[in-house]
């Protein structure tokens, strides 16, 4: 089968679609651009669905303020009915109440894996690498439950 340079299009939406889903706390969005069963390990453990996805990343953003994660330098190889996708992330995290005027950066690097189902394609597993953090990593809501 000939890669379809939509599938490469449509992947990388959904990578982008996913970081806004993040930044808009639009946590129905990232479940319906995932399967059901998705995995994932964004540095503090793995996950096992789409829900638990979800659940962490709600731990990670719903008590900071606003964040926004850029997405770059995206490499996406498909292969029939499932791609593998490498893209940077650079995301800011700022601070609310007592942390504000604070922020917390990380850089890293998503390698996600995804399938072409009926319904588009689907992320199955998301793994991000990180090169690099700087800031007050209270900003994040479990930041006690990752210092402890």
């Amino acid at each position: 089968m000939i890669t379809d340079s939509r599938d490469e299009r449509d992947i990388y939406r959904n990578i982008v679609l996913i970081a806004r889903a993040m930044d808009e706390r639009n946590w129905g969005a990232i479940e319906n651009l995932a399967v059901l069963d998705a995995t994932g390990d964004f540095g503090d453990g793995a996950v096992s669905s789409a829900a638990e996805i979800v659940e962490l990343l709600r731990r990670y953003l719903d008590d900071c303020g606003p964040t926004q994660h850029l997405i770059g330098n995206v490499v996406i190889d498909v292969s029939g009915a499932t791609a593998t996708s490498r893209a940077y992330v650079a995301d800011i995290h700022l601070g609310v109440g007592d942390l504000e005027g604070q922020y917390f950066r990380t850089l890293g690097d998503y390698h996600d894996t995804w399938v072409r189902t009926a319904g588009g394609w689907k992320l199955t597993d998301r793994t991000k690498h990180h090169s690099g953090m700087m800031g007050n990593i209270a900003i994040l809501a479990h930041a006690n439950e990752l210092t402890n």
